[in-house]
């Protein structure tokens, strides 16, 4: 186990997403030569959204056998099944749909017409979590755990100085007061995604750039959440110029 940090760094919003898909392509055609299946944990928002539809529009694609490929992720709005704000309709309107993935190996959270109860929905998760875990655990190997970042420095739906972030020993979080609307969640908690073999997180624009020089920097993970993103194997921070004008020179790999 590595456990690197690195950073690398696009020209653009355009050559950050081709970058990133062509990696997950990649990675997953690795992944899926050395095991018999694999967990990627999606992230909605724009950046998240925007690799999935480069994955889509890839020739490589249809390499993948996504019936070996299980689909979770990291968090979620708790509103309507068809509501445009969740991230599972983002992802499956930009990829999922156009894959040859079984529907029982995408696993999105409970939507608020399924299950009213906030608290209830987060259990059901748990639950789901833990009959794909191995035996004597509580969740799957995630292989690939992919993260946005807020300008708050906000991973998942885990804010600052907020309960959630804290959170130790349940795997999924009820949040009820987003800072960022819509204010009720649900999430995956700190332990859960730093058990993840390799965290990548992807982030552009200079909203973004505080957050990330202060994670790189070592912030506290409980005032700039990010700074706690941590995968056994491997942390990518795969960002573009101007995402990139707080961190250090020694930090940014040439390659990867």
């Amino acid at each position: 186990m590595t456990n690197e940090r690195r950073v690398l760094v696009h020209p653009d919003k355009e050559a950050l997403t081709a970058s990133v898909a062509a990696r997950f392509l990649t990675k997953t055609i690795d992944i899926l030569d050395d095991l018999d299946g694999a967990n990627i944990a999606l992230t909605g928002g724009t950046m998240g959204i925007a690799v999935l539809e480069a994955v889509n529009a890839s020739p490589a694609r249809d390499t993948i056998d996504w019936s070996k490929v299980h689909f979770w992720w990291g968090d979620e709005r708790f509103v309507e099944k068809s509501s445009a704000d969740r991230n599972e309709r983002q992802a499956r309107e930009a990829l999922l749909d156009h894959i040859a993935v079984p529907p029982e190996n995408i696993h999105p959270f409970p939507a608020s017409d399924e299950i009213a109860d906030l608290d209830e929905a987060a259990s059901v998760y748990a639950a789901e979590l833990e009959a794909f875990a191995s035996e004597g655990l509580e969740f799957p190997r995630f292989d690939i755990m992919f993260l946005g970042v807020g300008p708050d420095g906000h991973i998942a739906s885990l804010f600052p100085d907020r309960a959630g972030i804290r959170e130790t020993e349940a795997t999924v979080i009820a949040e009820r007061e987003s800072p960022k609307p819509p204010p009720e969640r649900l999430s995956l908690t700190r332990p859960v995604i730093n058990a993840s073999d390799r965290i990548w997180l992807v982030l552009s624009g200079t909203d973004k750039a505080s957050a990330l020089g202060l994670a790189l920097a070592g912030a506290s993970y409980t005032e700039v959440p990010v700074a706690g993103a941590k995968g056994r194997k491997r942390t990518v921070f795969f960002v573009d110029k101007d995402a990139a004008v707080d961190v250090p020179e020694n930090l940014i790999a040439p390659s990867y």
